[in-house]
């Protein structure tokens, strides 16, 4: 049955086209951002209009997040002028008398502590706890972005309702899109180019996780309760963590990918290293210790307390079964990492 609610989806990618999927199922009118005109014709197919544009235009993201009752904002955690497009547009929908919904992507970087892997943080976020979310400093990870919209809701009060979701490390793979997260798969990529897998420093920084389809349905569940629940929960909390109750280390990262691809004879030592500096400028640059050295534990107290429970693989079993394969098919390896296997375990 058609939905009376029209969503405004800014990102369909690697989190945001598996939103989209459960939104469609439930008769959501949706029109969806996209760079791309292949992207555009991919989710055309499933009905939804697609809107060709960048997050830089602001008076399409503006014109458009006026137009619907729901806007999701799943593309990047780090575009203050798309997110400042989206208060505009809820603005207008304020001064025309309509109200709105507002989700948009963070991520638990905001929760780093520097650690570059030296250690294992003691320091757990609880996203029924917002006051110390609200403490963390203006300079962290995403915190621009999630304070333009924590300021922008208190100045537009209750007429929309925005709130910020704040997933971790996001694995899985979902076949129908055949998409990657980034993390996981880079370190994956530079061990095959390498010969050896590793880490950041000790490796010893841990940090929640989920599954991108546990998060997907996170985002639904979310939706329901903020169309049933009045405004005045999310102008006290706007915060809202997802995690399946597992964390992992960076070390156990480098020891499970280097076993698996070990496993297949593709790389020789699967004893993880330390990265050097001069490994840096293959993952991220300067802020390779902030994105694979990091402290980010968190717990996602109020999606579960609305009934969300994750139900996914686990993110060792994702990364063997679903994704290395779509790694070493873009490497070209699939098939020669079978015969080496299949070699290796008859001598």
């Amino acid at each position: 049955m058609p939905n009376s609610q029209s969503v405004f989806l800014i990102g369909p990618g690697f989190v945001g086209w598996n939103v989209l999927d459960l939104l469609l199922a439930e008769g959501y009118p949706i029109s969806a951002l996209v760079r791309r005109p292949a992207h555009a014709a991919q989710i055309a197919k499933s009905g939804v209009t697609p809107i060709i544009g960048d997050l830089d235009d602001h008076a399409l993201i503006s014109a458009h997040t006026a137009s619907h009752d729901i806007t999701i904002h799943t593309a990047t955690a780090d575009h203050v002028p798309s997110v400042a497009a989206v208060i505009a547009g809820i603005q207008q929908r304020k001064r025309e008398g309509k109200k709105t919904i507002f989700i948009h992507t963070s991520g638990t970087g905001v929760l780093d502590d520097g650690a570059w892997g030296a250690f294992k943080g003691d320091k757990i976020y609880y996203d029924n706890e917002p006051a110390a979310i609200d403490a963390l400093p203006d300079t962290a990870a995403h915190r621009d972005v999630d304070l333009t919209i924590v300021r922008a809701s208190k100045e537009i009060g209750e007429a929309a309702k925005m709130v910020i979701m704040i997933p971790p490390e996001i694995y899985g793979f979902n076949p129908a899109h055949r998409r990657l997260t980034v993390q996981l798969p880079m370190i994956a990529r530079l061990a095959l180019k390498r010969g050896w897998v590793g880490h950041v420093g000790k490796g010893l920084a841990v940090e929640s996780q989920v599954h991108v389809l546990d998060l997907a349905r996170a985002y639904v569940v979310l939706l329901h309760h903020m169309e049933r629940t009045p405004s005045e929960e999310f102008l006290a909390n706007p915060y809202f963590f997802c995690e399946n109750g597992r964390e992992f280390s960076w070390k156990e990262v480098a020891e499970h990918i280097g076993e698996a691809l070990y496993e297949k004879g593709l790389i020789k030592d699967k004893t993880p290293r330390t990265f050097g500096e001069e490994d840096y400028g293959e993952l991220w640059g300067e802020a390779t210790g902030n994105v694979f050295g990091l402290n980010s534990r968190s717990r996602a107290v109020r999606l579960r307390e609305l009934g969300w429970e994750p139900r996914e693989k686990s993110i060792w079993e994702s990364f063997k079964d679903d994704e290395l394969p779509e790694i070493l098919k873009g490497e070209g390896l699939d098939g020669f990492a079978w015969k080496y296997s299949a070699s290796q375990s008859t001598e």
